[in-house]
């Protein structure tokens, strides 16, 4: 029984470490929006691009965040193909030190990449 119970948690362990590694975009219920998983490598591909092209946050009485409907005053920028081949369907906005995705049909943001 013990022997049984621990292959079935080790098997439980190396599936879940397969889907950590897939970028996939699941509805939610609730709030109407999408949550995006970024690849590891991703993430890094994103934090050098800000840090390298020295993008500068945009300033917004509101913070913006996950959920919320980015104010139309600010320009949504194109996400680079190299962030990741499903991430180019969003938008981005740089604020407050985070990447923000945002839907650009609703202007809603669906993901905060930290």
């Amino acid at each position: 029984m013990k022997k049984l119970l621990l292959m079935s948690a080790a098997a439980l362990l190396m599936s879940t470490g397969a889907f950590a590694q897939t970028t996939t975009i699941a509805p939610t219920t609730g709030a109407g929006h999408a949550t995006v998983q970024i690849e590891p490598q991703y993430r890094t591909r994103i934090h050098s691009y800000i840090t390298e092209h020295k993008i500068r946050p945009v300033q917004t009485r509101e913070k913006i965040v996950v959920g919320a409907t980015v104010p139309s005053e600010v320009e949504l920028e194109v996400v680079p193909a190299d962030w990741g081949p499903s991430l180019t369907r969003y938008r981005y906005v740089y604020s407050g030190e985070r990447v923000m995705l945002v839907d650009p049909g609703t202007r809603t943001v669906v993901q905060e990449i930290d």
